[in-house]
């Protein structure tokens, strides 16, 4: 039985509804939060496990065989993924509880918080298109609640340009699986690939398969990310390191899965867009991140540039490249969800998120300081962190095939993130101290430290094991590799 595939959906979302009945009940929405989310976290390992040993899993829902009902797949990619944003959701769970605040806590903080897990966890796992599309809309739905909730006027502001701009995106998703059931027939994305394969990729499918790369750029913020830096700003600490960490993950798991199992037959058509918008993506996304002087915006323009790295991945397309982008997928979720958390840590430190008016933060707040140093290093990928094995493949990846341009934009964009946090290091904790923030000195909290240390061990250990951690990566990077056998898992009767 491969019940246990559900379980990271199910999970969060009977917890999430239970807690609608306890809005005054603050304590014991944390307690029922935290149960939920560590019993997610033991499933994802369970399951990454059994996926190990035995190979593929899926679960046809209500009997019906596949390609005719609806199917839950988990292979390596998906189950590393799920087992990544559970990690990081428990532990910005965790420092939620002493960042978020009590209003917020009473207005259905925690139910929307688990959805948006719902949504995300069911996106990796889902190996039907349309519901790929339902689980990408109860995630959204999720986040525009977490986006707007405090209700200040930032908030409502950048939740109306948010909301637009994904019934945009969702609009065309629709539109595009539409066109392509009506071109091939189904919607399982297995008897997809073998419907695409039959009839070839040119023509209207090459058209619906660029239309899927607009919709899921829009939604990962490769290249088509005016949105996403107003955005990410405008929520709490703790929403941003949720949204930084797996929103954009979403959107760039879709591309490689579509890229990789179904549109893959025809890369001259889809490859130089591809490219381009990863080659722009790490260029802007570098250049956002140097330009800016508040911190918010400095980490979300970090954001850009990894999804254009992982990006880089798909268009190199040889084995290590495909290893180095799963590899550097999940680094990145682990590090984003710190890099957020760390951030609001700071803000929270010296009362403002404006670099000018920081300074001295290292003399009170050096285990906080040190902790952001380490993992500045990490994403920039300096060994024997978690960030250098999939730099390392990716690079090497694109050199072997010939991509000397945009393995070179890739080096380049590392150094500028690594500029852009270490002028956050050296004014927020070097620089003078202000006399706002000598006022303010108190204890940070010790949630989000504890969130914060706990994701930071994580981050040293992948890279200290990186050849344990390669093991499970590899056996993901062989399936997309190999459409085959995801096909043969899923249309195995």
């Amino acid at each position: 039985m491969n019940n246990l595939l559900v379980f990271p959906v199910l999970l969060p979302l009977v917890t999430a509804v239970i807690l609608f009945f306890f809005k005054e009940k603050i304590k014991l929405q944390r307690i029922l939060s935290l149960i939920s989310s560590l019993l997610s976290v033991i499933t994802a390992l369970v399951l990454t496990g059994r996926i190990h040993s035995e190979g593929i899993l899926t679960l046809n829902l209500g009997g019906w065989q596949a390609p005719y009902g609806i199917v839950f797949v988990g292979d390596m990619f998906s189950a590393l993924l799920v087992l990544a944003a559970s990690v990081v959701g428990l532990a910005v769970l965790i420092y939620s509880f002493g960042s978020i605040g009590g209003e917020r806590e009473r207005y259905h903080y925690y139910s929307f918080f688990l959805f948006l897990l719902v949504g995300v966890n069911g996106s990796f796992l889902t190996g039907d298109i349309f519901n790929l599309f339902v689980f990408f809309e109860v995630m959204l739905m999720s986040s525009y609640a977490l986006l707007s909730l405090g209700g200040t006027k930032l908030q409502l502001r950048e939740t109306v340009k948010y909301l637009l701009i994904n019934i945009v995106s969702s609009t065309l998703f629709v539109a595009a699986v539409a066109y392509l059931y009506a071109s091939v027939g189904t919607l399982n994305m297995a008897h997809l690939s073998m419907r695409v394969a039959e009839l070839g990729q040119d023509g209207v499918l090459n058209v619906i398969a660029i239309l899927f790369l607009i919709v899921f750029g829009l939604k990962a913020g490769l290249f088509l990310f005016f949105w996403l830096p107003g955005s990410y700003s405008a929520p709490p600490s703790a929403v941003r390191a949720l949204f930084g960490a797996l929103l954009t993950k979403v959107g760039v798991y879709s591309i490689i899965r579509i890229f990789t199992l179904i549109f893959y037959h025809d890369p001259d058509t889809t490859r130089p867009w591809l490219m381009f918008m990863a080659a722009a993506t790490m260029i802007l996304g570098g250049l956002g991140a140097v330009a800016y002087k508040d911190i918010p915006r400095i980490l979300n323009y970090n954001v850009i540039v990894s999804v254009g790295f992982v990006t880089f991945g798909l268009v190199a397309a040889t084995g290590d490249a495909i290893n180095g982008a799963v590899f550097y997928l999940l680094h990145d979720m682990v590090a984003k969800g710190l890099l957020f958390i760390l951030g609001g840590l700071i803000i929270s430190a010296s009362g403002t998120d404006r670099l000018k008016d920081m300074g001295g933060l290292i003399q009170r707040y050096p285990l906080l300081g040190w902790m952001f140093f380490i993992l500045a290093l990490a994403l920039v990928g300096i060994p024997p962190l978690s960030g250098f094995p999939g730099k390392l493949l990716l690079i090497r990846g694109g050199l072997e095939e010939g991509m000397i341009g945009l393995s070179l934009i890739g080096v380049g964009s590392s150094l500028l993130v690594l500029y852009s946090l270490i002028k956050i290091f050296r004014i927020g904790f070097w620089g003078d101290p202000q006399e706002k923030q000598i006022q303010k000195s108190g204890a940070l909290p010790r949630a989000g430290m504890a969130g914060a240390a706990g994701l930071l061990l994580i981050v040293i250990l992948a890279g200290i094991c990186s050849e344990y951690v390669y093991s499970f990566v590899s056996q993901a990077g062989e399936v997309l590799a190999n459409p085959e056998l995801y096909i043969e898992a899923v249309m195995k009767e």
